[in-house]
Protein backbone atom coordinates (compact mmCIF):
# COMPACT_ATOMS: atom_id res chain seq x y z
CA UNK A 1 0.00 0.00 0.00
CA UNK A 2 1.37 3.42 -0.97
CA UNK A 3 1.78 5.95 1.84
CA UNK A 4 0.88 9.63 1.70
CA UNK A 5 1.66 12.30 4.27
CA UNK A 6 -0.80 15.17 4.36
CA UNK A 7 0.63 18.32 5.97
CA UNK A 8 -2.33 20.68 6.34
CA UNK A 9 -3.62 22.83 9.21
CA UNK A 10 -7.22 23.26 8.04
CA UNK A 11 -9.33 20.44 9.53
CA UNK A 12 -12.00 20.49 6.80
CA UNK A 13 -9.50 20.12 3.96
CA UNK A 14 -7.51 17.56 5.95
CA UNK A 15 -10.55 15.38 6.61
CA UNK A 16 -11.84 15.65 3.06
CA UNK A 17 -8.55 14.64 1.42
CA UNK A 18 -7.82 11.98 4.04
CA UNK A 19 -11.19 10.32 3.56
CA UNK A 20 -10.98 10.35 -0.24
CA UNK A 21 -7.44 8.97 -0.42
CA UNK A 22 -8.19 6.29 2.20
CA UNK A 23 -11.16 5.15 0.09
CA UNK A 24 -8.78 4.86 -2.86
CA UNK A 25 -6.57 2.48 -0.86
CA UNK A 26 -3.74 4.74 0.27
CA UNK A 27 -2.34 4.74 3.80
CA UNK A 28 -2.57 8.29 5.13
CA UNK A 29 -0.72 10.07 7.92
CA UNK A 30 -1.21 13.74 8.71
CA UNK A 31 0.57 16.62 10.39
CA UNK A 32 -0.86 20.00 11.35
CA UNK A 33 2.24 22.17 10.84
CA UNK A 34 5.56 22.17 9.06
CA UNK A 35 7.67 21.05 12.03
CA UNK A 36 5.38 18.10 12.70
CA UNK A 37 5.40 17.38 8.96
CA UNK A 38 9.20 17.09 8.77
CA UNK A 39 9.25 14.70 11.75
CA UNK A 40 6.46 12.63 10.21
CA UNK A 41 8.34 12.39 6.89
CA UNK A 42 11.28 10.76 8.66
CA UNK A 43 9.15 8.35 10.69
CA UNK A 44 6.35 7.50 8.24
CA UNK A 45 8.53 7.55 5.08
CA UNK A 46 5.69 8.43 2.69
CA UNK A 47 5.75 7.82 -1.05
CA UNK A 48 4.29 11.31 -1.54
CA UNK A 49 3.75 14.48 0.52
CA UNK A 50 0.74 16.78 0.11
CA UNK A 51 1.99 20.04 1.58
CA UNK A 52 0.08 23.19 2.50
CA UNK A 53 1.89 26.49 1.85
CA UNK A 54 0.55 28.60 4.75
CA UNK A 55 0.88 26.86 8.13
CA UNK A 56 1.93 27.56 11.70
CA UNK A 57 5.58 27.16 12.76
CA UNK A 58 7.03 26.29 9.33
CA UNK A 59 5.27 27.07 6.06
CA UNK A 60 5.36 24.81 3.00
CA UNK A 61 8.25 26.59 1.30
CA UNK A 62 10.36 26.45 4.47
CA UNK A 63 9.55 22.74 4.79
CA UNK A 64 10.71 22.20 1.20
CA UNK A 65 13.95 24.07 1.88
CA UNK A 66 14.57 21.80 4.88
CA UNK A 67 13.76 18.72 2.77
CA UNK A 68 16.39 19.76 0.19
CA UNK A 69 19.08 19.69 2.94
CA UNK A 70 18.18 16.15 4.01
CA UNK A 71 19.37 13.13 2.02
CA UNK A 72 16.41 11.03 3.20
CA UNK A 73 13.81 13.62 2.22
CA UNK A 74 15.33 15.29 -0.85
CA UNK A 75 13.83 12.88 -3.39
CA UNK A 76 10.37 12.67 -1.82
CA UNK A 77 7.74 13.92 -4.33
CA UNK A 78 5.65 16.86 -3.12
CA UNK A 79 2.31 18.24 -4.28
CA UNK A 80 1.68 21.72 -2.90
CA UNK A 81 -1.74 22.77 -1.61
CA UNK A 82 -2.05 26.51 -2.10
CA UNK A 83 -4.65 29.05 -1.05
CA UNK A 84 -3.98 31.40 -3.92
CA UNK A 85 -2.22 29.69 -6.79
CA UNK A 86 -0.49 32.97 -7.58
CA UNK A 87 2.05 32.52 -10.41
CA UNK A 88 4.83 33.80 -8.12
CA UNK A 89 3.95 31.11 -5.56
CA UNK A 90 3.79 28.38 -8.18
CA UNK A 91 7.13 29.50 -9.68
CA UNK A 92 8.76 29.33 -6.25
CA UNK A 93 7.22 25.89 -5.68
CA UNK A 94 8.63 24.67 -9.02
CA UNK A 95 12.08 26.04 -8.14
CA UNK A 96 11.95 23.99 -4.94
CA UNK A 97 11.13 20.87 -6.95
CA UNK A 98 7.39 20.53 -6.44
CA UNK A 99 5.82 17.94 -8.76
CA UNK A 100 2.32 19.45 -8.91
CA UNK A 101 -0.08 21.69 -7.01
CA UNK A 102 -3.69 22.03 -5.95
CA UNK A 103 -5.56 25.28 -5.41
CA UNK A 104 -7.76 25.02 -2.30
CA UNK A 105 -10.63 27.08 -3.68
CA UNK A 106 -10.81 25.11 -6.92
CA UNK A 107 -10.04 21.47 -6.32
CA UNK A 108 -12.43 18.61 -5.81
CA UNK A 109 -11.43 15.37 -4.08
CA UNK A 110 -11.22 13.48 -7.37
CA UNK A 111 -8.64 15.95 -8.66
CA UNK A 112 -6.50 15.15 -5.61
CA UNK A 113 -6.73 11.43 -6.41
CA UNK A 114 -5.87 12.04 -10.08
CA UNK A 115 -2.79 14.06 -9.19
CA UNK A 116 -1.64 11.50 -6.64
CA UNK A 117 -2.09 8.59 -9.07
CA UNK A 118 -0.22 10.63 -11.68
CA UNK A 119 2.77 10.93 -9.32
CA UNK A 120 2.97 7.55 -7.57
CA UNK A 121 0.35 5.30 -9.14
CA UNK A 122 -2.10 3.21 -7.13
Amino acid sequence: MKKILLVEDEEIILDLIKRKLSQEGYEIASAKDGEEGLKAMKQFKPDLVLLDVVMPKLGGFEVMEEMKKDDQLREMPVIIISNSGQPVEIDKAKELGVKDWLIKTEFDPQEVVDKVVNQIGK
